[in-house]
């Protein structure tokens, strides 16, 4: 019986886990798409940097306060307000969630908002939620129907013997489960022998080179051009071309070098590539534009460090070279100041 509900805890963690990638990947497009820079200029923008503030230091009443403030005080970005406060209502981590208020925030932009740039999200949210709450009750009722059996045993002791048949016939579906998992264990097991065994190789060889290739959304660390590991990344908004002036949201392309580290960064840690060359100078010169600066390899934005490789579904950074939190920081350990890195188209 114990392996009953154990089956059906796992089965209610799974359908968290799936609700909260589905929030994270809502998140994502919502909040790193901006990039390194902000969805709204003025009193605007500065008030919904507040909410999302809040919201990432887990101050949920006070960050849907803040939304229904933008709600009252400026109705043209009411929608967004509306989606972000669905958001909060039903994140997993927000002990007040309330799936209900929830629906109702998407429910009212789908009515009162028909253009809104969100209908399509607000209606996947809406479907997602009732799937979820069907899943929950579900389980509700498979707990309720265990807790009846037990009862049926402790009551009805001539009832002994059919009442254990149920029990051992749902043990024994329980072990199936666990046998199904223990294979996955055993590849689990075989992918991080796996990763130690390159880890050693890192270790034993010194890192001479960080490759950047754009196309490919690839940061490669080589030790005389043997790759040793390689990391998912995030570019700038405009990743296509090199980078010819301040504030175009391209990343660079050529050769530089690791030149400081920041490990007060706004974005957890940062490796600073020594942009702007002797070439890119003479291109933003002959343009009459500055060739701007300040590129980095940098983890995620301070506060939301739980999105992981998730973030490289979008270009979000003004330039930057972005990789999760515990990449930058393994990247740091690895990479001394000095060291040439080239960036490919």
């Amino acid at each position: 019986m114990d392996g009953l509900i154990a089956c059906a805890d796992r089965e209610q963690s799974r359908i968290a886990a799936r609700l909260y990638f589905f929030f994270a990947c809502i998140i994502i497009t919502l909040i790193l798409v901006s990039g390194c820079g902000h969805l709204y200029e003025g009193s605007l923008g500065s008030t919904f940097k507040e909410a999302n503030d809040l919201f990432s230091r887990g101050s949920y009443k006070a960050s849907l306060d803040k939304y229904e403030q933008i709600i009252r005080e400026y109705p043209t970005a009411a929608d967004r307000a509306l989606f972000e406060m669905g958001i909060i209502y039903a994140y997993s981590s927000n002990e007040q969630k309330d799936y209900q208020k929830s629906l109702a925030c998407f429910q009212r932009i789908l009515k009162d908002y028909p253009g809104s740039r969100y209908r399509q999200d607000s209606e996947e949210m809406i479907s997602h939620i009732n799937n979820v709450t069907i899943k929950e009750k579900n389980i509700i009722a498979q707990q309720t129907q265990i807790a009846a059996l037990e009862q049926e045993v402790r009551n009805k002791e001539s009832e002994n013997t059919t009442l254990q048949k149920k029990i051992e016939t749902l043990e024994q579906e329980v072990k199936n489960k666990e046998s199904e998992n223990a294979a996955q264990q055993e590849k689990i097991e075989g992918l991080e022998r796996e990763l130690k065994s390159r880890d050693f190789l890192i270790q034993k060889g010194m890192v001479s080179k960080i490759l950047i290739e754009k196309s490919e959304r690839r940061l490669s660390l080589l030790s005389k051009d043997k790759v040793l590991k390689t990391y998912k990344i995030a570019l700038g908004g405009n990743p296509n071309g090199p980078k010819e002036r301040q504030g175009d949201n391209k990343t660079p392309e050529g050769t530089y070098k690791i030149d400081s580290r920041n490990r007060d960064s706004r974005y957890h840690l940062s490796l600073h590539i020594s942009y702007p060359n002797e070439r890119d100078v003479k291109r933003a010169r002959d343009l009459g534009v500055s060739p701007g600066g300040n590129i980095m390899i940098h983890g995620l934005k301070n506060g939301f460090s739980w999105v992981g490789d998730l973030h490289t579904e979008v270009d979000w950074t003004e330039g930057c070279i972005a990789v999760t939190d515990e990449e930058i920081e393994e990247i740091a350990n690895l990479v001394p100041n000095g060291t040439t890195v080239e960036i490919k188209p």
